[in-house]
C-alpha cells in the first residue's frame, strides 16, 4: 500500500456505520480519550478524528506515561497500540486491568503488526475492541458506536431542532477583503 493509499484509508468515509434501528449512536461529546501510540502520525490523526467529532483527547507516546495518565485524567476511552518502545500494549493493558483506578476504562487496541495481532487474538486480556492499522475514520466510529451500544460508554444526546428556521444570508467573501485594502471597491 503506497502512502497516498494508507492516508486515504486513514482518513477514511465520515459516514458512520448505523448500529441499530438506522440511527447512528456516538458517544457523548466531551468524552474524555486518551491515544496511546508511539507513531506521532497516528497520535496526530486518531486525535484529529476524535476532536472532529466532539470528543476531547490526550495523547501518549509510551505505555508509562499511558498508565500515568490514565490514572491521573480517567479518560472514559483509551487507544492503545500494541508495539510501544518500552513497556508494550498487552503490559499496559495488564496493568490498566488491574489497577481499581482504571480497570472500567475500555480499552481499543491498535497494531499493524501482524504477528501482534495473532498475538492479541490468542493472549487477550481484557480489551474491548480491536482496530488493525491502517484504519479509517470509520472502523473508529464503528469501535466507539459499539462501545456505546454495549453500554461502555455515554450516549450522545440527539441535536435538537432550532425553534426558528433560520433563513440563509447571502454572503460577499470579496467584501470584507475590499475592506481590508485601501483603494479596492467591493
Amino acid at each position: 500500500m503506497n502512502g497516498i493509499e494508507f492516508f486515504k484509508r486513514l482518513l477514511g468515509s465520515t459516514a458512520p456505520e448505523t448500529v441499530q434501528h438506522g440511527t447512528s449512536m456516538q458517544a457523548a461529546a466531551g468524552t474524555r480519550m486518551l491515544v496511546v501510540d508511539d507513531s506521532p502520525t497516528i497520535r496526530a490523526v486518531l486525535g484529529k478524528m476524535l476532536g472532529q467529532d466532539g470528543y476531547t483527547v490526550q495523547k501518549a507516546v509510551d505505555g508509562e506515561t499511558a498508565i500515568a495518565l490514565a490514572k491521573a485524567e480517567q479518560p472514559e476511552l483509551i487507544f492503545l497500540d500494541i508495539v510501544l518502545p518500552g513497556m508494550n500494549g498487552f503490559a499496559v493493558l495488564r496493568a490498566l486491568r488491574h489497577d481499581p483506578l482504571t480497570r472500567h476504562i475500555p480499552i481499543v487496541m491498535i497494531s499493524g503488526n501482524q504477528q501482534a495481532t495473532e498475538q492479541f487474538y490468542v493472549q487477550r486480556f481484557g480489551a474491548d475492541d480491536f482496530i488493525k492499522k491502517p484504519f479509517g475514520q470509520r472502523e473508529v466510529q464503528q469501535s466507539i458506536q459499539r462501545l456505546v451500544h454495549a453500554g461502555r460508554l455515554p450516549v450522545r444526546a440527539p441535536a435538537a431542532a432550532p425553534a426558528h428556521p433560520v433563513a440563509e444570508m447571502a454572503v460577499n467573501p470579496y467584501k470584507d477583503a475590499a475592506d481590508a485594502m485601501p483603494g479596492m471597491a467591493a
